[in-house]
């Protein structure tokens, strides 16, 4: 007979013992951690406290612990309760500067030829053609690729497949008006650039041209091995990119080697970078098609769905849900919020990759936020409030002398006076959902942050935030942190980021 499961809840004190003994495995090991982690952050009486404050005149990032600063030129860590400096880069000018970086963690499971490449590395990518890989613990420059000098690559690198397989989308040719009156055509849309990581290795440069994909191609987007094409017309097409590198790949590249195509010379050094080793001669068979607005489309959920929104005027604001497999639509497949706010509400695929949905967004009439977490194969409604009141607001006021007014407009659901929701996040290794709600008591904006239980949406916790919400601007972003070293919980940071990305204020908990 199996053992009987333990029904009743271990409390920190228990899970510490059991820690201390080594009772566990290293997995079991882990989530103990995480719970005592959890437990403390729950906690009514355990407080946040700014331990540190830092502005920049660029944009600042955040990944995996670490902290960036002046285009990538400056890195500090956050493991300590303190961040301390990793290292500062020396100023580049504007042409050599860095716009867009990735930071790429070594697998685990593979054994490679340089003890760098064990290590985490970050991609950068300068204006003048660059690819850099740097050490993510020294910024010491390990490898350096020139991608070409016909085509501009600049301001985007994106993950074909996470932590696998990256590529550089290059700056989008358009038609001039007096080329459009000279009848001179720009056949050549962009250019992306592929490389596999660890070890950072080129896959080729594959172009995209209006005379295969067809005349309106505004967008290209490279997700999972699929090649999202989007059209003037509100339309996205998604094509195999497994199937184009076997059918239309005319030389396999290596860096450092010379290429036929570059004639002899060496592939990955200036001036020549890297050629187009992939030629689209005729269109590809088309996977999947769907007519959608700006907001593009979204797949996700299991059995496969996808969200999109109709191109139609009589759809603006509603979000339709249907399968994948042959475009039905989902019981309850229609979300539409009747949104009277400035900002439009927002939906995605919920990313615990459960199959749920996470729809934020403003409502009119009742006059609360609302935060749906919804099943893709029944669509079961979860709502959670920023507050109770339901009732609408009325559009008529008394003044003190008895004269009626009547408002000419409808107050927007955004409005400063009202609570709002502001961002969602969800936090993986504690299972919680990090709500940022605002409100405009007595005319000062303030702000606090909702922890939720992301199963139940259950509300844990209200942590408020000490800068007045006008002041701080808006908020766009919540991290929370955590650290597990061996058996130590190291810490837990909170991070709050500006809508301009300039300031950075760290908040630890006092345990």
């Amino acid at each position: 007979m199996a053992p009987c499961r333990r029904t009743t809840k271990l409390n920190s004190a228990e899970l510490l013992v059991r820690r201390s003994r080594g009772v566990a495995d290293a997995g079991t090991l882990l989530r103990l951690n995480l719970k005592v982690l959890r437990s403390i952050l729950l906690q009514e009486n355990r407080k946040f406290m700014k331990v540190w404050s830092k502005t920049s005149k660029s944009a600042i990032t955040y990944e995996n612990g670490k902290l960036y600063f002046e285009n990538y030129l400056n890195c500090y860590s956050c493991v300590h309760s303190e961040p301390h400096t990793l290292y500062k880069l020396p100023k580049r000018t504007k042409v050599e500067k860095f716009e867009d970086a990735l930071l790429c963690q070594s697998p685990l499971d593979k054994t490679l030829a340089l003890p760098c490449d064990h290590k985490s590395s970050l991609v950068a990518l300068t204006a003048n053609n660059w690819l850099y890989r740097l050490s993510a613990e020294t910024g010491e420059v390990l490898q350096r690729i020139y991608l070409s000098s016909n085509h501009k690559f600049r301001w985007y690198l994106g993950w074909e497949v996470s932590q696998e397989i990256l590529y550089v989308k290059s700056v989008q040719n358009q038609e001039t008006p007096l080329a459009r009156q000279a009848g001179i055509t720009q056949d050549i849309v962009m250019h992306l650039a592929i490389f596999h990581v660890f070890p950072l290795q080129v896959v080729g440069t594959v172009e995209i041209s209006r005379k295969v994909f067809g005349k309106g191609v505004t967008d290209v987007v490279l997700s999972q091995g699929v090649l999202a094409v989007s059209y003037s017309n509100k339309s996205v097409k998604l094509y195999s990119f497994e199937h184009i590198l076997d059918r239309y790949m005319t030389e396999r590249l290596v860096l450092g080697q010379q290429s036929s195509l570059l004639g002899g010379k060496t592939v990955g050094e200036a001036p020549f970078g890297i050629p187009v080793n992939i030629k689209i001669t005729d269109c590809p068979p088309v996977l999947f098609e769907v007519s959608c607005s700006s907001n593009g489309v979204q797949i996700g959920g299991y059995p496969w769905h996808y969200i999109y929104t109709p191109p139609h005027r009589d759809h603006k604001g509603t979000h339709h849900i249907c399968s994948l497999k042959d475009k039905t639509m989902a019981i309850n497949g229609v979300q539409n919020m009747n949104c009277c706010s400035l900002e439009s509400d927002g939906i995605f695929f919920h990313p615990d990759d459960s199959g749920r949905i996470i729809h934020v967004g403003p409502i009119t009439y009742n006059k609360v936020d609302r935060l749906n977490v919804d099943y893709t194969h029944n669509l079961r409604n979860l709502y959670i409030s920023a507050f109770q009141s339901l009732q609408p607001a009325s559009q008529v006021t008394v003044t003190s002398s008895g004269r009626s007014v009547k408002r000419r407009f409808h107050q927007l659901d955004d409005d400063p006076d009202q609570e709002t929701f502001r961002t969602v996040e969800y936090e993986d290794e504690l299972d919680l959902l990090a709500v940022v709600v605002t409100n405009g008591d007595e005319g000062e904006g303030k702000a606090h942050i909702r922890l939720h239980d992301n199963q139940s949406g259950q509300l844990h916790r209200t942590i408020d935030l000490v800068e007045p919400w006008d002041e701080v601007s808006i908020l766009t972003r919540i991290y929370y942190w955590s650290m597990c070293m061996g058996i130590h919980v190291c810490s837990c940071h909170f991070f709050l980021r500006l809508i301009d990305m300039k300031c950075m204020d760290i908040f630890t908990l006092l345990l």
